[in-house]
C-alpha cells in the first residue's frame, strides 16, 4: 500500500454507529493539517437507531469510497457495532485496481480480517476520529498514526510484562484485533488464516468469563495452536459477576495458552486506551526480544 503524501484525498464514512458533525471537527482538522482534503459523504451523518444510516447506505457508501480512485484513504469514524452487517456486500474488484488505506479498531476488525482472508493487502488498525476530540487521545497515538500513513509501519518499543510467556525472537504476518469481534466471525468468508501468524488481541467491556469463552471458542477452532506469537493489548474495562471469576483477562488468555510453544506478549499499546499506536494489518513483522520488546516491520 502506498504511502500518503500531501495533497492526497481521504474520506471518513461510518460502518457501524452514528456519528455527529461535531464529533468529526476535531479530526477533519487534524487531516487537513496533515496537508489531505477531506472528503466528507453526504450520508456520513444519517440516524438510524444505533447506526449511521441502514446497512444498505453504509454499505453503499463505503463502496462509492472503495471505487473511486482519487481517494488514497478511508477512515472509519467509530467502531460499536454494525460492519458485520455490510460487509458481504462490498465488492472490492476495483479496489483491487486503485488499493487504499483502511483505518480503524474495534467493530472495524471485521474490514481487516475480511481484507486479509480475500484480498491479502494490508490494512491500518489505529485510532478513528471519534477519538480525535482534545483529551481522548495520547499525542502519541497522533503521531503515530500520521508516521505510519506517510513513512510506512513503525517500530512499536514497550517494557517487559510480568506475565509474558516464552519470551523469543518471533517474525509473522500481522492479524487480529478485537477478539469479541474476531470469535464472532469465526467459520464465516470473513475468518483469517492464523497458522504462523502474529496474532493481535484487544477488547473492551466484556465480562471476563466472556473473555475465556472466546478464548475457548478460537483454541477449539485450532486458530491458537500454530501462531508465531500471541499479541495482547489493552483489555479495557472489564466486568465481573457476582461471584468472581477469579483471573483477570491477561491471566485468562496466559492460561489459554500456556501449552503452546510461541511467544505470549501482554501490554502492547493498543487498543481502547488513549494510547492507541497503529498496527499495519497484513504486514510482517519481526518481535524482537531484548531489554525491551521491539516489533518492527521487516
Amino acid at each position: 500500500m502506498d504511502s500518503l503524501k500531501k495533497g492526497d484525498k481521504v474520506a471518513i464514512t461510518a460502518t457501524a454507529r452514528k456519528v455527529s458533525s461535531e464529533e468529526m471537527k476535531p479530526a477533519i482538522q487534524i487531516l487537513e493539517s496533515w496537508g489531505l482534503k477531506v472528503i466528507i459523504p453526504e450520508n456520513l451523518f444519517l440516524d438510524e437507531n444505533q447506526f449511521a444510516g441502514s446497512d444498505d447506505i453504509r454499505s453503499k457508501t463505503f463502496q462509492d469510497l472503495l471505487n473511486d480512485p482519487s481517494i488514497k484513504a478511508i477512515f472509519c469514524a467509530r467502531g460499536g457495532y454494525g460492519t458485520v452487517r455490510m460487509v458481504d456486500a462490498l465488492d472490492f474488484d476495483l479496489f483491487l485496481e486503485t488499493p487504499k488505506w483502511v483505518i480503524g479498531y474495534s467493530d472495524i476488525t471485521v474490514l481487516h480480517a475480511h481484507i486479509q482472508k480475500k484480498l491479502g493487502y494490508s490494512s491500518l488498525h489505529g485510532p478513528m476520529p471519534i477519538n480525535w476530540q482534545k483529551d481522548k487521545l495520547h499525542p502519541e497515538s497522533l503521531e503515530h498514526l500520521r508516521k505510519t500513513l506517510f513513512e510506512g509501519p513503525q517500530e512499536i518499543h514497550i517494557p517487559k510484562h510480568p506475565l509474558n510467556l516464552r519470551e523469543d525472537d518471533a517474525e509473522g504476518t500481522l492479524i487480529g484485533g478485537n477478539l469479541s469481534v474476531l470469535y464472532s466471525i469465526l467459520g464465516s468468508a470473513s475468518d483469517p488464516n492464523y497458522d504462523h501468524k502474529i496474532l493481535f488481541l484487544e477488547d473492551l467491556d466484556e465480562y471476563l468469563y466472556h473473555i475465556d469463552r472466546m478464548m475457548q471458542g478460537l483454541k477449539r477452532a485450532g486458530k491458537l495452536s500454530n501462531l508465531e506469537a500471541l499479541v495482547i493489548g489493552d483489555m479495557s474495562d472489564m466486568k465481573d459477576n457476582t461471584v468472581p471469576f477469579g483471573k483477570t483477562a491477561y491471566e485468562i488468555i496466559a492460561d489459554n495458552v500456556k501449552e503452546y510453544s510461541y511467544p505470549v506478549i501482554f501490554g502492547w499499546p493498543a487498543g481502547h486506551e488513549s494510547r492507541n499506536l497503529s498496527l499495519v494489518m497484513g504486514t510482517r513483522y519481526h518481535l524482537k526480544v531484548g531489554k525491551q520488546l521491539v516489533l518492527k516491520p521487516c
